[in-house]
């Protein structure tokens, strides 16, 4: 702890806000026309309390995790990130050598930079690729051959973007179009269906994830295809606005798929509090999508392991504190509904952090 930048997840945050631009933080806090989605994902984890339970043996705590056949030292994953250069000049590469040190996956976005051939020779942590499809099924398979090729442990469809949604922020600053964008290559993820996540499952020969879950529904329908994990996320409040809080779907996707497949979540993940209260409701594992943009704006990949080397010892100190040496220990019955202390916001779990600056 000695060598850190960062003592503080909040230093952090605090570090990225001081840093970027206007623009870029509002890209990055920013969500759908009212943000309601975004507000929400905080509103339901502030909104669970956690069980306190002593006189266990806690003396020594174990966080390691399986993900898709893999050990983890913690029950996390760097989520994919659009531009991801914006914040680090290496983009996912340096995420990648970041994931590595911390032992934990990263998920490597089709929208970012560098390529995938040189995120993938750039460490040897546990990747995933994850696609937004651009064009058609022999441009797909090709994608997917060049994945498998660079040794990645599994491939991503993401299938909350049938269109690019309206995001205030930045249109106020004519950072995006005014209106939606479904013309050109962007027509081919508004044709994307379930015969396609059938087809993909059929050509893929690494591990399937379908990412932008959020019905019990189309869970079941994924279930049913046969993919390996169901990411649950409305794509942290940046698509649909006024859908659910992916903490408020997670159970209910839990108990629906029964153990037959894996389930990632994400959406406003940011403290170990966080991650513990997704374990209890059932999740594999927790996906952190602006935490690591933070924490690359705050000092790429140092602030990153850093960041990452924070949250373990929160989720460490959680669990102690709740009575559980492991995950297997914890269950639904650690968590109940609580009364937020405070409005919930991109940010409100940094209340040390200060009023957020106002958008324009």
């Amino acid at each position: 702890m000695g060598n850190r930048s960062f003592r503080t997840l909040h230093q952090i945050v605090e570090s990225a806000r001081s840093r970027l631009d206007q623009t870029s933080w509002n890209y990055l806090v920013g969500g759908s026309d009212t943000e309601t989605t975004l507000r929400r994902n905080r509103l339901a984890l502030d909104s669970l309390a956690l069980e306190a339970r002593v006189l266990r043996d806690v003396a020594v705590i174990d966080t390691r995790v399986s993900l898709l056949g893999h050990s983890l030292d913690m029950p996390c994953l760097l989520a994919p990130l659009g531009a991801m250069e914006t914040f680090d000049p290496g983009g996912a590469a340096t995420a990648a050598v970041a994931a590595a040190r911390a032992r934990i996956p990263v998920f490597k976005s089709s929208v970012c930079e560098p390529d995938l051939e040189t995120v993938a020779a750039a460490s040897d942590a546990i990747k995933f690729f994850q696609l937004y499809v651009r064009g058609d099924a022999a441009w797909v398979d090709d994608i997917v051959r060049r994945v498998v090729r660079s040794g990645y442990h599994g491939f991503c469809l993401t299938v909350d973007t049938a269109v690019v949604s309206r995001r205030e922020r930045d249109i106020a600053r004519n950072v995006v179009p005014t209106s939606p964008v479904t013309h050109g290559e962007l027509e081919y993820q508004a044709r994307v269906t379930w015969d396609d996540v059938r087809r993909m499952r059929d050509v893929c020969t690494i591990p399937l994830i379908v990412k932008g879950i959020t019905t019990v529904a189309d869970a079941s329908t994924a279930a049913g295809i046969g993919v390996d994990a169901i990411y649950v996320s409305n794509h942290g409040g940046r698509q649909l606005d006024h859908g659910r809080a992916t903490m408020d779907v997670l159970p209910e996707i839990v108990d629906a798929v029964g153990g037959n497949v894996e389930v990632i979540v994400d959406g406003g993940f940011c403290r170990g509090t966080d991650v513990v209260k997704a374990m209890a409701l059932g999740a594999r594992a927790v996906g952190l999508g602006r935490l690591q943009a933070w924490a690359l704006a705050a000092g790429g990949e140092a602030a990153l392991v850093d960041c990452l080397e924070i949250l373990h010892d929160e989720i460490r100190t959680v669990m102690a504190l709740c009575g559980v040496a492991l995950f297997a220990q914890l269950d639904a019955t650690f968590v109940s509904p609580a009364r937020p202390v405070s409005e919930a916001s991109v940010s409100s779990a940094f209340p040390l952090l200060g009023p957020e600056p106002p958008a324009d």
